[in-house]
């Protein structure tokens, strides 16, 4: 289909000067993709930069905090936890054990975390050494975070600004699969005239200038891709709208991973106590006669076949069970769980890794990958390379606006300051079919995605206005 348009920049020469609906569809995304650019790519960029720094928190953790997190000598075998909690709260009697974590290496302190009222969300972590059971430090942590990486992290999440803050990264892994994506198109399009895939995957060193510069922003742009994807879906789902509708997703098709069941089997008969679910955390109860009994339950999770590091959780109320959780994320990852009973030394229920409903699966997986944890070091590399090529490529993308600048305004000894965008009205091309499955899929991807459709709206507002200035520009008299 066809639509006749008078020619002017940027359009196909001809005798009838007909351009295909697909021409059209190429300059609506291209001013799309120049807006996302110009008023997106700031945000894309914060979030790149504290990415990167985030990715090499390990060690970082492993320089600052060396002698809370690893022993000096590594011995012939551990002490009982049993006296290392009562190390660790010899040195720290405030506030309630709520867990224990043990190492994930020979060289690693165990981990007893207390909950303190005045420290709100966060945790007091006691580290102890496992062969001499001496305390080697104590840190505020957060989820078992250190207080460095606490900072980077809020820093990636929300720049220290609370849920407000949130919204910035919510803006930037919700446009840049839009980015990425219309990138591809435009720049495949743009080199469609050839059939090699060298000139789509590599840039051309001959060219210069502005065309230079493009060939440096789409090449990366293609080798990039699939990582920009799957850092903008996975940062989607632990957002703060977005993730919420991810969540009513896992809801609606029961595919959240299973919740450990702590009910005793006797408090669930007599009705003596409600039945409890383990978390990421439980919370400690200063009442609970006996951190002796964690050496006997840790046997008795070892017997169920819950090994390598684990977070020993006592019960957040009488008549629940003490949990352990599998806490290795690197692949392939152990989140098995066991409920034990501490009187009989009796697993009560478990939860397997292969029990997980697939998205689930999936959720845990991409998190982990997304932290740089899945695959450890190199996890961390691929991710720093994803960060580093990013912030290339929107450096390129302005430097090809600065570049697109006219070097004379229409106005004789006058400059154009920045390059202008593509020429507006793509749209009046496009058939009403089309229109009307653009404006259906663009409400659809608006509501699941409802920083998405807010920011587009604000586009739209914008595009509006320096249309109507524009006009009114031209309008007046030389």
């Amino acid at each position: 289909m066809t639509a006749a348009i008078p020619r002017g920049p940027g359009r196909p020469a001809g005798g009838s000067a007909k351009v295909t609906v697909s021409w059209h569809g190429r300059r609506l995304l291209l001013r799309l993709h120049f807006y996302a650019g110009v008023l997106v790519a700031p945000f894309l960029l914060i979030a790149a930069l504290t990415g990167l720094a985030y990715t090499i928190t390990p060690q970082l953790d492993r320089l600052v905090y060396a002698d809370e997190l690893y022993v000096d000598h590594v011995g012939t075998a551990p002490r009982p936890l049993a006296e290392q909690i009562a190390a660790a709260r010899a040195a720290h009697p405030e506030g309630t054990l709520a867990a224990v974590l043990t190492g994930d290496g020979a060289r690693r302190t165990t981990r007893v975390v207390l909950d303190v009222p005045e420290l709100g969300d966060r945790q007091r972590t006691v580290y102890v050494d496992p062969y001499t059971g001496q305390v080697r430090g104590t840190l505020t942590t957060w989820w078992g975070s250190t207080p460095l990486t606490t900072w980077l992290d809020d820093l990636h999440r929300n720049l220290h600004l609370g849920p407000v803050g949130r919204n910035y990264s919510e803006v930037a892994a919700s446009w840049l699969w839009v980015v990425a994506t219309g990138g591809l198109v435009l720049w495949v399009a743009r080199r469609r005239r050839t059939r090699r895939a060298r000139r789509i995957l590599l840039p051309d060193l001959a060219a210069r200038g502005r065309r230079r510069t493009m060939a440096w922003h789409g090449s990366t742009g293609v080798w990039l891709l699939v990582g920009l994807l799957f850092l903008s879906a996975t940062g989607l789902t632990w957002s703060r709208y977005a993730g919420a509708h991810f969540t009513a997703v896992l809801d609606a098709t029961h595919s959240h991973a299973p919740d450990l069941d702590t009910a005793l089997p006797a408090a669930a008969s007599t009705g003596s106590a409600p039945a409890g679910h383990h978390h990421a955390r439980t919370g400690g109860t200063g009442g609970v006669s006996g951190a002796d009994r964690v050496d006997r339950v840790l046997a008795a999770a070892r017997t169920a076949g819950v090994d390598g590091p684990v977070e020993i959780g006592l019960p957040g109320e009488p008549g629940t069970a003490w949990t352990v959780t599998q806490t290795d994320k690197r692949w392939p990852v152990r989140l098995d769980a066991a409920a034990i009973d501490p009187t009989t030394a009796v697993v009560t229920a478990k939860t397997r890794w292969a029990d997980y409903p697939l998205p689930a699966k999936l959720s845990k997986l991409g998190v982990a990958a997304h932290m740089g944890q899945l695959f450890g070091p190199a996890n961390q590399i691929l991710l720093a390379a994803l960060a580093l090529g990013l912030i290339c490529v929107i450096i390129w993308g302005f430097r090809m606006w600065w570049q697109r600048r006219p070097t004379r305004d229409d106005r004789p000894g006058r400059r154009g300051p920045l390059g202008p965008p593509p020429s507006r009205g793509a749209w009046h091309g496009l058939s009403k079919s089309a229109l009307i499955v653009g404006i259906v899929l663009t409400a659809a991807v608006g509501w699941a995605l409802p920083v998405l459709g807010v920011t587009m709206l604000v586009f739209l507002a914008v595009d509006l206005l320096v249309g109507a200035v524009g006009r009114r520009a031209a309008r007046r008299p030389v």
